[in-house]
């Protein structure tokens, strides 16, 4: 919905506008349709906003109350506003807007931190409280909007992006080596609260913290995943009905809550499609749909137009779709990293920030697929570490990381190698799940940490570079708390996400359902070659990749030599990771 970016000065120290000026212009694309500025004392901030609801000056940011005496910079949306508002209304508030923001400050005023617990929806905000000079953030609980923070012992800065930080200066650039260690062990993710630069972390998800003006914070989990069987059985029917109803109302609730209309991004696959027959299924008629399609390569098609297609039909949607050379790939590759928060390996980064800028021209809003493949074990790796035997980690490795340690020890130079830090990080974190099975904590791990910083991350980069909001109906905490209850087996059967296609089977073609699992593909970024192939040489045959010191120069020409030799376990280029890092760091910190 936007961006937002503050600084919280300590021990008497004021606001600095300018800095804040400086991050709010690498946030515009985030929000393109207002800008404003506030600062209190020892705080400043700035917001650029989407206008998505409640389209008059009314929702305009930072949101200032006086009377509470508190304001407010806030990115996202809260689905159940018009419930929180009445409530809230009862209780003695009056409102001046018909905005979700405004639900947030009465809402602190009115609960404290415990706000947070009310809220559905994806958000990240700051509330400043001018009489206790005390500053809370917040973010939602499976982490679909960012927040990045830059601390030390004389201020705390944050921002929707790393860019903004960067901007804003008197940000430590050097590389983590132990963020770096996870960034190519799990293709591409650095678990909350890392990131790949020393000097910046991001708030985990499901957690708030708050700051006082002498530097004194505080950082607490207000959400847990459980995933455990109810305490009544349920039947596999009983189950179908309950994920079917909460999805519905999920898909509802995120088309409803809008003054804007609102698309759904279709890749052709079950997720995507689903979400487009619910919709139809919920009485939605003339739905807009977009579609992204790339050049085939000999070993993997380049769009999904046969599949998404027929559903476009059956439900008569208003139908877009967008074919992309190679060429513009690689024309446009810069420019789409440039907007990654973070180095992102997903090869389909490009593809959404592609789909992204056409779709814009259309809509503001858009539903997307992501997270059913973590939530009901759409992957072929789940069934691989369900027959496998040992400890959580010994089960889950062996399937999942890029590189196994000694690999990556040849990979990097002397003065990046570390410890095996990824592997004690996940066998710590899958232990740490309340799951009864070893499914259990994997799935759970998935949805609250590995997906966040990769296919949910790139998902919201990738659209906000546009102007565009993406909403994860997937995603609803309700639905996922709902559904981590439901035994491994009605989610692993039928090749997985079984319970997904008992819903979909009579609402969608066969030959969706039915299909073999497809990816977002981008076959120039796997199978590289050519062009591609000169453009990642170059990159790491750089002055500057020299200088860096990174990679060790014997792996990196052993990749250059034979690309399509080395790929990760699940299928990426490991060529294309390092490529990117390297691209992301000269795009976005050497600039």
């Amino acid at each position: 919905m936007c961006g937002i970016c503050g600084e919280l000065r300590f021990h008497g120290a004021g606001g600095d506008l300018p800095r804040v000026r400086r991050m709010m212009d690498r946030l515009e694309r985030r929000g393109p349709d207002h800008e404003g500025s506030f600062s209190d004392g020892p705080l400043a901030m700035g917001h650029r906003r989407l206008s998505i609801i409640d389209l008059s000056c009314h929702g305009h940011q930072p949101m200032v109350d006086n009377a509470l005496g508190l304001a407010l910079v806030f990115n996202g949306t809260i689905y159940n506003h018009p419930d929180l508002r009445r409530e809230l209304e009862a209780a003695g508030h009056r409102f001046a807007s018909t905005s979700d923001t405004e639900v947030i400050l009465k809402a602190y005023r009115q609960w404290g931190e415990d706000c947070v617990q009310r809220f559905n929806g994806m958000f990240a905000f700051a509330v400043w409280d001018m009489e206790r000079g005390s500053l809370f953030l917040a973010r939602d609980r499976m982490g679909i909007k960012p927040l990045y923070y830059s601390l030390d012992s004389r201020r705390l800065a944050f921002a929707s992006n790393t860019q903004a930080l960067l901007a804003g200066g008197d940000v430590d650039t050097a590389i983590d080596p132990l963020a770096l260690h996870n960034q190519f062990s799990l293709h591409g993710v650095v678990p909350a609260p890392r990131t790949v630069l020393a000097g910046i972390r991001k708030l985990e998800p499901g957690h708030c913290m708050t700051l006082d003006r002498e530097g004194r914070s505080r950082t607490r989990r207000y959400w847990t995943l459980t995933a455990r069987r109810p305490a009544e059985p349920m039947s596999e029917a009983q189950w179908q009905e309950a994920i079917h109803a909460a999805l519905k109302a999920s898909v509802e609730r995120r088309m409803n809550i809008a003054d804007v209309p609102v698309g759904a991004l279709l890749s052709g696959g079950l997720d995507s499609s689903l979400l487009v027959g619910l919709l139809h299924e919920c009485g939605h008629e003339h739905i807009k749909t977009f579609t992204v399609g790339f050049e085939d390569q000999p070993e993997e098609k380049g769009s999904e137009f046969e599949y998404s297609d027929p559903v476009a039909e059956r439900f008569a949607t208003e139908h877009h779709k967008f074919h992309v050379p190679n060429a513009q790939v690689l024309e446009r590759l810069p420019e789409a990293v440039e907007q990654m928060a973070e180095p992102m390996f997903g090869q389909d980064a490009v593809a959404f920030y592609l789909l992204s800028e056409q779709v814009s021209r259309h809509v503001k809003v858009v539903q997307s697929g992501q997270g059913a493949d973590e939530l009901f074990a759409g992957y072929f790796w789940y069934p691989q570490m369900a027959a496998a035997e040992g400890t959580d980690i010994d089960r889950f490795a062996p399937f999942y990381f890029d590189r196994d340690h000694p690999e990556y020890l040849e990979m990097v130079s002397a003065a990046h190698r570390v410890r095996d830090y990824t592997r004690e990080l996940v066998g710590e974190r899958l232990g740490a799940q309340q799951g009864e099975h070893f499914i259990d904590r994997v799935l759970a791990f998935d949805v609250t940490t590995l997906i966040v910083d990769d296919p949910v991350k790139r998902v919201d980069n990738m659209t906000m570079a546009w102007g565009l909001e993406a909403r994860v109906p997937f995603l609803d905490h309700e639905l996922v708390e709902l559904a981590m209850q439901m035994p491994p087996e009605l989610k692993l059967r039928d090749g997985g996400k079984y319970i997904l296609k008992k819903i979909a089977r009579g609402l969608l073609p066969d030959s969706v359902i039915d299909r073999p699992k497809g990816y977002f593909p981008v076959p120039a970024l796997k199978y590289v070659r050519g062009r591609p192939l000169e453009f990642m040489h170059d990159i790491l045959d750089s002055q500057a990749c020299r200088e860096r010191g990174i990679f060790d120069r014997g792996y990196v020409d052993k990749l250059l030599a034979a690309p399509d030799r080395h790929f990760t376990r699940l299928q990426g280029s490991k060529l294309w990771h390092l490529a990117l890092l390297e691209l992301w760091l000269q795009r976005n910190v050497d600039r």
